[in-house]
């Protein structure tokens, strides 16, 4: 009993020293403007003293937050959002490299406590005459064994690995977040294709009708047959470009049934025109772009988990505690195993200290500090390609709202000009080739405000994405699920 209680003393004076070498994390500072420059660019339009086109939107309460998408107002791109967290393989992954981080929590914490065992035998036992012959040997005995966490190795270790899960946490939301934003990009584009087949086949009716002028012009013989194949062939160029635009679709089509985990077979989209207007962006003031993007909170935690390792690392150089008892039963009878003759015990403290390692330990810690050195000029490089890119498209944004207004101007001359010009060529003062000038005017300038338009809603979705979407850093868990039936997952929006 002297020795059980020297024992306990042991474990229990383990217990109070134990500490956590190695530095406690801090979150790395980072510069962050107090507004984004691009938001309150100043118009060519306008004098220097207002504001540029790009405004944040306005709250709406009743909006899911977190389905982004939702400020489109388009139903069918938001039911093909929501087959993106569903079907999606890439996400799929992303889910379980997820698990797999959160595993590695339970497994690094299963070193804070003892390892027990049980285990029974027999054994047949011979040998020489003096011995007394073969007999069977029986035995039973349990026995446990503990590392304590003296110096914080175990406790450094799940930090790390904690902060590890939150990262892949986070990916994982990175990864959602560029797979709705390709899928919506991608949806502008297939609609920018609708809109375009619809303006070439409205073409092909002027072209159409402008043929049969001239068709009648050279009846009459008041128009020369050059003309009329002139016009021929400008009516053929625009329905040769109205078939080729069902190339483009096609594949954006099929792009965006992958994406949706679906083959390309399965997926249909109807046609319809790209909307007119580009929504407002949502709000964001640049201090919050570091809790709304998911991969600058994913750098952050990587930088943490490099922390916590040179902790680890440290701890190489302290001695390690290894507490040890067993009792148990053997004999030469299974009817008379388990009686005080036949009872064996045995428990102890070892100590064990490197001594000599040939500067491993000394090299394993510098190491760690360079690995955190990495991970937090990282983190800091993911924080300014943030804010490059929101003011990216803040830039564009409002660039593009005023080449829109330019291209719409220019549409709406070149029609005047295109009727002006087809008068006067039915009243014989220009030639056709002043017809055929002004058609091909007309669909160029056409043809570039759709361009622009599509490019707008390209850039609003890449401001989006910028901006961290829906997603927010409060969407890690703090600490993994105690048991695998309870595995929370990141908000999948």
């Amino acid at each position: 009993m002297k020795h059980i209680h020297k024992f306990t003393a042991l474990g229990a004076f383990a217990l109070l020293a134990a500490c956590e070498v190695g530095p406690d994390y801090v979150s790395p500072e980072v510069e962050a403007p107090a507004a984004y420059k691009e938001a309150s660019a100043p118009d060519a339009s306008q004098n220097v003293t207002d504001k540029g086109d790009w405004h944040p939107a306005k709250p709406d309460d009743a909006a899911d937050r977190g389905a982004w998408w939702s400020v489109y107002n388009d139903a069918a791109l938001g039911g093909l959002e929501k087959q993106v967290d569903i079907s999606n393989q890439n996400l799929k992954a992303s889910a379980a490299a997820y698990r797999q981080a959160r595993a590695l929590v339970e497994e690094a914490r299963a070193g804070l406590f003892p390892a027990a065992t049980v285990g029974v035998g027999e054994n047949r036992q011979g040998g020489g005459a003096s011995i007394g012959g073969a007999k069977n040997i029986y035995t039973a005995s349990v026995g446990a064994s503990w590392v304590p966490d003296l110096w914080g190795r175990v406790r450094r270790t799940i930090e790390s690995n904690i902060a590890n899960a939150q990262a892949s946490a986070a990916d994982l939301a990175s990864a959602r977040l560029a797979a709705q934003s390709a899928l919506a990009a991608d949806y502008f584009a297939l609609r920018a294709q609708d809109e375009l087949k619809d303006l070439l086949d409205a073409t092909v009716e002027d072209d159409q009708k402008a043929l049969q002028i001239v068709q009648n012009q050279y009846d009459q013989g008041v128009a020369a047959k050059a003309d009329l194949l002139a016009a021929q062939t400008q009516l053929e160029a625009v329905q040769a470009g109205a078939i080729n635009v069902g190339v483009s679709r096609a594949q954006l089509e099929h792009a965006i049934a992958v994406l949706t985990g679906k083959p390309p077979a399965e997926l249909t989209i109807p046609p319809a025109p790209l909307a007119k207007e580009v929504p407002e962006a949502p709000s964001g003031l640049p201090s919050a772009l570091l809790e709304r993007r998911p991969d600058i909170a994913a750098a952050e935690r990587l930088a943490a988990s490099a922390n916590a390792q040179i902790g680890v690392a440290i701890s190489a150089w302290y001695p390690d505690l290894t507490l040890t008892a067993s009792y148990g039963y053997t004999g030469p009878s299974l009817g008379n195993l388990l009686t005080q003759p036949n009872s064996l015990w045995a428990f102890g403290p070892q100590i064990a200290e490197t001594i000599f390692d040939a500067g491993l330990r000394e090299a394993q810690v510098e190491a760690a500090k360079a690995v955190y050195d990495q991970e937090v000029a990282t983190y800091r490089q993911t924080v300014l390609t943030g804010f490059q890119q929101v003011e990216d498209q803040l830039a564009a944004l409002r660039i593009l709202a005023q080449q829109q207004q330019a291209e719409e101007q220019t549409v709406a001359d070149a029609h005047k000009t295109e009727e002006l010009v087809l008068n006067q060529y039915k009243e014989g003062t220009v030639p056709y080739s002043s017809v055929l000038t002004a058609q091909t005017t007309t669909l160029t300038a056409e043809q570039a405000a759709l361009t622009v338009r599509a490019s707008r809603f390209n850039a609003s979705v890449v401001l989006i994405e910028a901006l961290g979407g829906g997603w927010d850093v409060s969407q890690i868990n703090e600490e993994p699920a105690e048991n695998n039936s309870d595995r929370a997952e990141p908000d999948k929006n």
